[in-house]
């Protein structure tokens, strides 16, 4: 019997849907945060409450709920942070390696399937993931892991490393720019194959020199997330 992809073994998953289920996919709506979208060159994207401002009227025109999207997304709003070394046009990191999805702070985050906790870690500074929780998996012989970044702080209290977490479990809330790294609520959220030696954080961002590996390394997050 041949030996199942990765890809194929997340597709046979029937993951919990990490908003919760009380979303269908009617209520997401794709969101365009790339350098090629021209809707954004009015907009102020080193500032917060601009971008909160521009993401909520896409969703309100589009009869939304949720905003998606931004997987190997080269985008111009990492600009602003020095954490992201815009120095050389190669070795920029620019090209968004999760997706996104844009909603209230203090939304509550599930565990779309089962893990246990591997990292755990408030990853403070301007342009960073903020507050960040890591599962583990292990299915059908696979491991994985999966990151939920820009969490609120509270997210990490009273949970410890090696906590086992059940699919459907709430597991975190979003949080606000002022505890999430400075960016309008949403969920980051990343599958990784192998997380090297990282704890309570991993790249979230890629340069193009290093995009080959990233992208192997962090597939497409729609195989768990399924919202088309």
């Amino acid at each position: 019997m041949p030996t199942l992809t990765f890809e194929s073994v997340l597709q046979s998953l029937d993951p919990f849907p990490v908003l919760g289920n009380s979303y269908t996919n009617g209520d997401y709506v794709p969101l365009d945060l790339s350098v090629n979208n021209p809707d954004l060159q009015t907009v102020n994207v080193s500032s917060s409450d601009d971008l909160e401002t521009h993401i909520w009227k896409h969703i309100k025109s589009n009869n939304g709920t949720i905003a998606y999207g931004g997987y190997i997304e080269k985008r111009g709003i990492y600009n602003r942070s020095g954490h992201f070394n815009q120095d050389n046009p190669y070795t920029e990191r620019n090209i968004h390696l999760g997706m996104d999805l844009w909603i209230a702070e203090d939304t509550a985050i599930y565990a779309p399937i089962d893990g246990v906790v591997h990292g755990l870690k408030d990853n403070t500074g301007y342009g960073n993931y903020g507050p960040t929780l890591i599962l583990k998996h292990k299915l059908n012989g696979v491991k994985f892991y999966s990151l939920y970044g820009h969490l609120s702080s509270r997210s990490l209290n009273k949970k410890r490393l090696g906590e086992t977490i059940t699919k459907g479990q709430q597991i975190a809330t979003l949080g606000k720019a002022e505890e999430n790294g400075d960016y309008p609520p949403h969920l980051h959220f990343q599958i990784i194959k192998d997380i090297e030696d990282y704890s309570g954080d991993y790249p979230g961002v890629s340069s193009q020199k290093d995009l080959k590996f990233y992208k192997s390394n962090c597939p497409n997050p729609n195989l768990l997330l399924r919202l088309f």
